[in-house]
């Protein structure tokens, strides 16, 4: 990854440590394309159309985390402030649209700002905008990959660092990738430092089920977009019309499973290779693992975060929590 810093004019500072580098990506992807469980990274799903995508799968009647979630902060924001404290740092992790982060500038009254996101070009136009909107708030934008290393710019201010991971984004790793995870954020820290996060709970399968599979068929489009993706990133020549969605609960794994599954048997070429699907093979492209709260408040504390404040809706499907550095 270069470390050479990109920075623009705009009002709001942003900064770019990430640029893809065209032949690791292209390894990366073919690797695991090639693999007996053909499979990518969740990260790719998120181009412009994809991150927009998402952004309408949070309006669904059957995707409950995001109105969940926002019900709690709604419900409990003060509590929230009172735990995680005003003046902080707020480094916004995956921040897309920004717009959960913004909700709370009016009572956690950051000193600065910080959305971090891969979606390079999304998050600099979601920043120029939001500066706008909130011109007294110090805001640097940081397009940059912290899924395997969290590498923050001296323009990030050290003191009062409060991590926000909302949404159950923390889904996507593996327990022991989240425990890693954690590890790094807590280096990240001082003692004063901090994390809010947002975590999908244990509930019944078949509320898991449909909102992973929506009758709109969103999250189908959502998950299919990242062939067209790949053709970009990679020049292969995927067919979208030739693959299905399949998105489950999976039980003994206690986590949701998507998958692409080709409809017939098929061969995808790219610069130097080509596979063979068959029909009904899978790309797996996301997982998004489910906790009971008490389990992951001790994945916290293996990290290094404590004093673990919890908040839920009255069913008892989502958590926020707010764990200290100690």
């Amino acid at each position: 990854m270069p470390t050479s810093l990109i920075r623009d004019a705009s009002p709001a500072e942003f900064i770019q440590t990430y640029r893809a580098n065209a032949d690791v990506l292209c390894a990366e992807l073919s690797a695991g394309l090639l693999a007996p469980q053909a499979v990518t990274s969740p990260k790719y799903l998120y181009d412009a159309l994809g991150s927009k995508l998402f952004e309408a799968i949070c309006e669904l009647p059957e995707y409950y985390p995001t109105r969940t979630e926002a019900g709690i902060f709604n419900a409990y924001l003060g509590e929230i402030a009172q735990a995680a404290g005003v003046g902080a740092t707020l480094i916004d992790l995956g921040a897309g649209n920004c717009a959960k982060a913004a909700r709370l500038f009016s009572t956690l009254q950051p000193a600065q700002y910080v959305p971090v996101d891969v979606s390079v070009d999304f998050l600099r136009d979601t920043v120029g905008h939001l500066r706008q909107r909130f011109p007294h708030i110090e805001m640097t934008g940081l397009g940059l990959d912290f899924s395997s290393a969290l590498d923050l710019p001296d323009a990030v201010r050290r003191d009062k660092r409060l991590f926000f991971y909302p949404g159950s984004s923390i889904g996507n790793f593996t327990p022991d990738e989240a425990l890693a995870f954690f590890h790094r954020l807590r280096a990240a820290c001082d003692t004063d430092g901090g994390l809010l996060i947002g975590v999908d709970l244990i509930k019944d399968k078949a509320i898991l089920d449909a909102a992973y599979d929506d009758a709109l068929g969103v999250t189908a489009a959502f998950n299919l977009n990242l062939l067209l993706h790949l053709n970009q990133l990679l020049g292969a020549d995927f067919n979208v019309r030739d693959w299905r969605h399949l998105g489950f609960f999976n039980l003994e794994k206690s986590r949701i499973e998507m998958y692409l599954e080709a409809r017939a048997d098929l061969t995808v070429t790219w610069p130097g290779a080509q596979r063979r699907f068959l029909a009904g093979e899978r790309i797996h492209t996301e997982n998004s693992y489910k906790y009971a709260a008490q389990t992951f408040v001790n994945l916290l504390a293996q990290a290094g975060f404590g004093d673990a404040r919890l908040w839920t809706d009255a069913r008892g499907w989502f958590a926020v929590i707010h764990a200290r550095a100690v």
